[in-house]
């Protein structure tokens, strides 16, 4: 790593804006939704019910284990709660700081590897990159171990590519604390020991004499098998306790099936033997393309490049850009696939890509180029506004219907309409002299208009707010609630005493608990229902329904609308779409009370 001069004022205020900018733009509608389906109610309702329960080693849904996924994201978005007492704003707090994050570990190498100025690149095309910042902007685990993973990297790499003289005194330190990272990227979704094939390329380096890379010496064999125990010692933070309370509670058959199912069906089962989400090898090749864009425009240029400096014997190229293939590799080589899987990759790429962009930037082909996404993403977006305006297309209604927008959806159409209009602007005004600045203006402008101008009018349907108030404008006082077939999302925005019938039992089941529970004070207990599992059980005349709302139909009613004896038929069972991946865990016997 080569030694650099201290920053200037002009190299720190750069940074610091970058800074600021990214702050903006990741921050953008923090603490104007709740959280939305799929994934962000299932983490939000375990972190929520780990705060009022006390119980933060075993996350819940409801009265269930929920074994998914290891805790760490429901920890870190309890301890944020306890920071800022809104779930408003802790539930997004870990995906902000771990994109923070993310940006200033790729700029910090990009200036050890090279310089600052390949720092402020590699982080801004990081920062340009659509998935980087939707993903982002989300409640999910993979910004999360997106960051862990990185950190592991950076202290990878700050070992591996130690000067060549250094010989035994290469940088242990970080070696051990990137094996650490990696070890906290396990227990926060499995995959993070994906970190650790960074020492690969290092060793095929190592073996054909590459300069750059740290030449450990001879004896240090010990110094490599620590790396080992700091993985090991950041898993067993979590997998100590865990097990040994599992165990002290072997007797409860919900536990023993936790166990076996976080860490075996969830891993290693679920690679090899994916049940979901199932896609052809070359699926990530369209990811690469464009979920990556604008960052992927450069690939053209940085491809011969990266060439010459692998001739050259450049480890610093060679390390991120062989981590990235072995990555695509791994996640292709599996049946089941999701484009979020190799996000861990897209910081080494800008890392890579990083070195070239001085002298790429000014080439008019890349310009034009990048002018053009721009020019296409704004026409789009103005076509599709005025179109949704004035056409009366039967589409735009039912999207209309669906998420029950007001006046027709106008607020969100003349979004898509200004949002457009200020793109065509940037790239008529600025024109290929001046492209980099539209891409990057076109760009926060997309993620500007999408978090504070969008995001509110799409919350009450997409987080069911809405339906939730609803339900509770139907309770009076003392009245309680049962839940059948429900989502994470009802529980989570009730904000009200309930019952549930557990989550992954059959809905014949919990809807024939639910009517005994109700039967047994039918005054006051109201049942809240998805439609199919109803049957034909619920007199619809006796019973209030209260709309569409995240693809499905909810009704509630009191006891008096169930027809007497009647139990749907198991035909209504229906494993919910986007619990595709849920594991095993039994449910309880009988219905547990949750919520506030």
């Amino acid at each position: 790593m080569p030694a650099f001069s201290p920053a200037t004022p002009q190299e720190r205020r750069r940074f610091w804006l970058l800074l600021l900018i990214a702050l903006v733009i990741l921050g953008a509608g923090i603490g104007l939704r709740d959280p939305w389906p799929s994934d962000e109610p299932r983490f939000t309702l375990a972190a929520k019910q780990m705060v009022e329960s006390g119980g933060w080693l075993f996350p819940h849904r409801g009265s269930e284990l929920y074994a998914d996924k290891p805790p760490m994201l429901m920890w870190l978005q309890a301890a944020s709660f306890e920071l800022v007492r809104s779930w408003r704003l802790a539930f997004m707090l870990p995906s902000l700081l771990a994109g923070l994050g993310t940006l200033l570990l790729v700029y910090d190498l990009g200036r050890r590897l090279w310089n600052r100025r390949t720092g402020l690149y590699a982080a801004g095309g990081l920062l340009l990159a659509f998935q980087f910042v939707y993903q982002s902007q989300r409640a999910q685990i993979d910004p999360l171990v997106m960051f862990f993973i990185t950190a592991a990297n950076w202290g990878l790499l700050r070992h591996l590519l130690a000067p060549a003289d250094t010989g035994a005194s290469a940088n242990w330190p970080m070696f051990w604390l990137g094996c650490f990272c990696a070890g906290l990227g396990v227990i926060t979704k499995g995959v993070g020991f994906i970190a650790l094939f960074m020492l690969l390329p290092y060793a095929w380096a190592a073996w054909r004499g590459w300069d750059g890379v740290a030449r450990p010496g001879r004896g240090a064999w010990w110094r490599w098998v620590l790396g080992l125990v700091a993985v090991l010692a950041a898993i067993a933070l979590w997998l100590a306790p865990m097990l040994l309370t599992a165990h002290a509670r072997a007797d409860m058959p919900a536990y023993p099936a936790y166990v076996h199912d976080i860490l075996f069906r969830q891993t290693a089962h679920r690679y090899a033997n994916a049940w979901h989400h199932i896609h052809a090898w070359w699926y990530y090749l369209p990811i690469v393309l464009f979920s990556w864009l604008p960052l992927s425009l450069t690939y053209a240029g940085s491809v011969p490049r990266w060439w010459q400096r692998l001739r050259e014997h450049d480890a610093r190229v060679l390390l991120p850009l062989c981590w990235v293939v072995l990555v695509l590799l791994f996640f292709s080589a599996s049946p089941g696939k999701r484009d979020v899987y190799v996000m861990p990759a897209l910081p080494m790429l800008a890392l890579a890509t990083a070195p070239f962009l001085d002298e790429l930037l000014p080439r008019r082909w890349l310009r034009v180029m990048g002018l053009l996404f721009i020019a296409v993403l704004g026409a789009a977006m103005l076509g599709l506004g005025l179109w949704a305006l004035h056409s009366h297309s039967p589409k735009v209604a039912q999207f209309v219907a669906r998420r029950d927008l007001a006046n027709g959806g106008a607020a969100l159409w003349w979004m898509c309409v200004v949002l457009g209009a200020v793109q065509l602007v940037l790239v008529a005004t600025l024109r290929v002299r001046r492209a980099v600045w539209a891409v990057c203006g076109g760009m926060a402008a997309l993620w500007l208009a999408w978090g504070y101008w969008a995001v509110p009018q799409l919350n009450d349907s997409s987080s069911s707010a809405g339906l939730m108030r609803d339900v509770r404008s139907h309770l009076a006082p003392g009245d309680e609630l049962g839940l059948v077939a429900w989502k994470e999302q009802n529980l989570l925005m009730l904000d009200h005493p309930a019952v549930d019938f557990g989550f992954k039992v059959p809905w014949h089941l919990q809807f024939a608990r639910a009517t005994q529970w109700q039967a047994q004070a039918p005054a006051t207990r109201w049942l809240f229902v998805q439609q199919p599992a109803m049957g034909d059980c619920v007199d619809r005349t006796r019973a209030i329904y209260l709309g569409h709302a995240n693809q499905r139909d909810w009704w509630m009613f009191k006891a008096d609308a169930v027809v007497p004896g009647c139990v749907p038929s198991a035909a209504v069972d229906e494993l919910p779409d986007d619990d595709a991946d849920a594991g095993a865990v039994p449910a309880p016997e009988a219905p547990a009370p949750v919520g506030p």
